[in-house]
């Protein structure tokens, strides 16, 4: 049993809980890299930590795995065009570890998950991007413009002329 040396709860505020980030584009780097193993311990995957570097969600991270030491054939592929993506945005295009991605700044799109069975939800990594590729804004994605109405082509419809005051209508 770990001996906690005097910890004392009552001198430390807890940590807050964080909801994800909305879903929008963000300009982040990449500020750790790990292989780990998947839930079950059959496959590995490169676990990416991307922080926000600027907008008001600035410091928060976001997380991104890539299954490329998998079994999956198809899940490889698109792990390696993830990977891929990354490295041309950043600009090491054949990088001999993934410290070499690591504190270079590019744009991602982040979206949020629908809530699991316990309610949580959770960002997701949609895409990534050279810096200014995106138009990262740092805020959350807003509906896109309204397309401009076309322009009538024919006349308004005219109104029905007024009913003349000898057909008793007014009576």
């Amino acid at each position: 049993m770990p001996y906690l040396d005097g910890f004392d709860a009552n001198l430390v505020e807890p940590n807050a809980v964080l909801d994800p980030i909305p879903a929008g584009t963000y300009l982040v780097a990449i500020e750790t890299s790990e292989r780990k193993k998947n839930k079950n311990n059959s496959n590995e995957h490169l676990e990416l930590v991307f922080k926000v570097l600027d907008g008001p969600h600035k410091g928060r991270t976001v997380r991104s795995r890539l299954n490329i030491w998998t079994d999956s054939a198809a899940a490889k592929r698109i792990a390696q065009g993830e990977l891929s993506s990354i490295c041309r945005a950043v600009g090491v295009m054949a990088p001999k570890n993934s410290e070499k991605i690591h504190n270079l700044p590019l744009e991602i799109a982040v979206s949020v998950t629908n809530p699991d069975e316990n309610g949580r939800q959770y960002n997701e990594v949609r895409g990534y991007a050279k810096r200014g590729a995106l138009g990262a804004q740092n805020r959350p994605n807003s509906p896109p413009p309204a397309p401009p109405q076309p322009m009538p082509t024919q006349p308004a419809p005219q109104r029905p002329a007024a009913p003349p005051d000898n057909m008793g209508w007014l009576q």
